[in-house]
């Protein structure tokens, strides 16, 4: 059964869902099983270590690269005509919601998407701080904070009235994009091998990569046979947990591509690990726990919402197709948490050993 035979018998927002829900599975299964952790791998190298951690969130990284590079070649998808490349990117928004977002995910122990994988698994802590997290974003998309977004959004923003294409700009050919993710891959690979992770972690590992350029593909061939217009788009966390959250609080919520991403993403992990026997009910560890976890939330809820992605959104889904202003956001991604772990977590470790 070809596309527009599903979509002539489904319909296109129903199709958008479907593809999300598949999006979603893949990506929870993957990062269940690979436990895929920007948060993990930033406060390693904070802690001047490159082991697994690094090396499973390079691999992702570069994987996605290398997939949507290729699917690209191959003219499976464009990235100019996606959202992200699509409509002005913030640079202001970028550095100061990238430095937000670090900061949340170190308290709150996982970015926006590892909170999800987490809370299928049975981690109350991270079902209570995602709902925060969803909460915030949809203040700071059409609530309360909206308007302090906007503000900080307009400081700077990318000329011409797009975002900005970084292998343009710096005039890389079309195939430049797949042989920096090659590199990329291949340091990751070696790092792999030092820290002796095994063959399962590292295909999951590259899975994750791969729901990025399934979520581009799918959503891009939607668009080629749709009737009305449709977003390009792929697996990202602050604007569908905001969106989901209202489809389930809005009587005249329709269908889309994010409501069925995030649903996925639980779907896929929690099989995964009720599967590998790894499904356990876990809770706060106490009162100091709690308020760290919640804070992390609203910074990571606001901070998401501002770099227009979350660790996901902005560092991989935005990253694989050279978006200007992900790369950035993803760099004070990295700064932000970088520097919460040296400033608040290290101090605490070497005062809890002596």
């Amino acid at each position: 059964m070809e596309l527009l035979d599903i979509v002539e018998r489904i319909g296109e927002a129903p199709t958008a869902a479907v593809m999300g829900l598949a999006t979603g599975v893949v990506f929870g299964v993957a990062a269940q099983r690979s436990r895929f952790c920007l948060r993990a791998a930033t406060v390693e190298f904070a802690r001047g270590h490159m082991n697994d951690k690094v090396a499973v969130w390079l691999l992702t990284f570069s994987t996605a690269v290398v997939w949507v590079q290729a699917a690209q070649l191959l003219g499976l998808m464009r990235a100019e005509d996606a959202r992200m490349m699509a409509v002005p990117g913030s640079w202001s928004g970028a550095i100061i919601g990238g430095l937000l977002f670090g900061v949340g995910m170190v308290l709150a122990k996982g970015c926006s998407g590892r909170l999800l994988v987490l809370a299928a698994t049975g981690n109350l802590r991270s079902l209570v701080s995602g709902l925060i997290f969803a909460v915030v974003a949809q203040m700071s998309l059409q609530g309360i904070l909206s308007g302090w977004r906007d503000k900080l959004a307009a400081i700077w923003i990318t000329e011409g009235g797009r975002n900005m294409d970084l292998l343009a700009f710096f005039g890389v050919p079309k195939w430049g994009g797949l042989a920096l993710g090659i590199a990329i891959a291949l340091l990751a690979l070696e790092l792999s091998r030092r820290n002796r992770i095994g063959i399962s972690r590292l295909v999951f590992a590259s899975g994750v990569g791969f729901s990025v350029a399934l979520g581009w593909v799918l959503t891009f061939g939607l668009s080629q046979v749709a009737f009305d217009p449709v977003q390009i788009e792929s697996a990202t966390f602050t604007g569908p947990s905001a969106h989901t959250l209202m489809f389930f609080l809005e009587r005249n919520a329709v269908l889309e591509f994010d409501v069925g991403l995030v649903p996925g993403v639980f779907v896929g992990s929690f099989l995964a690990s009720f599967l590998m026997g790894e499904f356990k009910m876990q809770g706060f560890d106490g009162p100091s726990t709690m308020r760290r976890a919640m804070i992390g939330a609203v910074l990571m809820g606001f901070g998401g919402m501002l770099a227009g992605g979350c660790a996901i959104g902005a560092g991989v889904t935005g990253g694989s197709i050279f978006a200007g202003t992900a790369w950035c956001a993803l760099f004070f991604m990295w700064v932000g948490a970088m520097a919460t772990d040296i400033l608040l977590d290290q101090p605490s470790l070497r005062l809890a050993t002596r």
